[in-house]
């Protein structure tokens, strides 16, 4: 066997589903709204404490949420506030 195979390392990488954090705000936002909840209190909720039993799993919204940071979330948010009022 070619040692020559075995001197430069490899890279293996499993790319995720990169959805953006708009999109994960919508869809937990109507998965809440399906189940019956108050999609604003459970996600401030979510959002102040970091504790995911907030959001709903209907939907996998609780594994969804879990997939950007809170602080990515708050930046969405205010980012979509400005937007909105500089329109």
């Amino acid at each position: 066997m070619d040692n020559a195979n075995f001197s430069k390392t490899v890279k293996f990488s499993v790319e995720k589903e990169k959805l953006d954090t708009r999109t994960i705000i919508l869809s937990v936002h109507s998965a809440l709204m399906e189940k019956g909840y108050n999609p604003i209190s459970q996600m401030v909720g979510y959002i102040m404490s970091g504790d995911p039993s907030y959001i709903t799993a209907h939907n996998g919204a609780r594994t969804l949420i879990q997939r950007v940071e809170t602080d990515e979330i708050l930046e969405e948010l205010v980012r979509f506030y400005v937007d909105e009022k500089n329109r």
